[in-house]
């Protein structure tokens, strides 16, 4: 089964998706399961978001669908199924989606068939929160800015070399068969001029919708695999420091060092101080208690045995 955690973890590595309801040009992105969903939608001024479990979805569906009876991962399948071809941009016809903002968000209504009855959905999606906008859309923007970056200049560098090629075949005697093929040599501050007075006004112009095209998907994805196994790493790199304790190891130290400390204190000396005034004649021996005294040695334990915080140190490297 599926949890939450899992949803998201998978949801991250799902492109965008570029759909239109209507009038109203967004970007998608949604993780179905057999214990609950996840849905992003954003139209790039604010992003929008839905996580809902099977106790939400079985209560939704009894409301919005009481002709039809099912188990709650059949209606998670059938959602999938209606909104995988929309991501996809292969939207079925048999199925409309509208979506209407609220002051609360934005709901997304969707219209099909099951089983020859009418079945309806409301996504019900909420202000996503600053950390989910930062990790499916900033921080995955930035790395692919960087990388189409590198690739830019992996290719200038590889049209100066072709230039040099070309230039080595024309001393050599080499000529074309077709004059038509021709080209001047690539300089490429000329060519950002160019890209800037001419294809980024086209690009900039065109709908928000349209922002993610298939390769940038494709390199969306990319980066986001590329990220979870960074993270994997780093989490696999933490587990392995020295200092790492497992859990139950390090509640088994605290105890046995409490233990520890509570017999050195029972052993600190004890001074005693003069009687005061003669004991009476004929009193019973359980009158006569030992005088009261004082415990040296109280001062508080290091913080390091009071916490249980010890390593050994690691042993000096003599390979090699």
């Amino acid at each position: 089964m599926e949890g939450s955690e899992e949803l998201e973890s998978r949801l991250l590595t799902q492109p965008w998706a570029s759909v239109c309801f209507g009038e109203c040009a967004l970007i998608a992105k949604a993780c179905f399961g057999d214990t609950g969903y996840v849905l992003l939608l954003s139209d790039l001024s604010s992003v929008w978001y839905e996580s809902a479990d099977a106790e939400a979805v079985g209560q939704r569906s009894k409301e919005l669908n009481k002709r039809l009876t099912a188990h709650v991962s059949s209606f998670l399948h059938r959602l999938a199924n209606l909104v995988s071809p929309l991501l996809a941009g292969q939207p079925d016809p048999a199925t409309s989606f509208s979506c209407q903002r609220t002051a609360g968000g934005l709901s997304l209504r969707l219209k099909s068939e099951l089983s020859g009855l009418p079945f309806y959905w409301d996504f019900h999606c909420c202000p996503a929160p600053v950390e989910t906008v930062s990790r499916h859309l900033v921080r995955p923007l930035i790395r692919m800015s960087l990388a189409l970056q590198h690739q830019v200049q992996e290719l200038s560098s590889l049209l100066l070399q072709k230039d040099a090629e070309i230039e080595d075949y024309r001393e050599s005697g080499a000529a074309l068969s077709r004059d038509r093929l021709r080209t001047e040599p690539f300089q490429e501050e000329l060519f950002l001029q160019s890209f800037m007075a001419r294809s980024l006004p086209q690009i900039c112009g065109a709908g928000d919708g349209q922002a993610f095209a298939s390769a940038l998907r494709q390199l969306y994805a990319a980066v986001m695999l590329q990220e979870a196994k960074q993270a994997r790493k780093r989490h696999h790199s933490a587990d392995l420091l020295p200092g790492a304790e497992a859990p139950a190891a390090r509640g088994q130290g605290q105890a046995e060092e409490s233990e520890g400390a509570l017999r050195l204190r029972g052993r600190c000396h004890q001074a005693r101080t003069p009687a005061r005034g003669r004991a009476e004649h004929g009193a019973s021996s359980a009158s006569s208690a030992p005088p009261r005294g004082r415990c040296w040695g109280r001062s508080p334990l290091p913080s390091c045995l009071q916490m249980g915080t010890w390593a050994p140190r690691p042993p000096d490297d003599v390979s090699g």
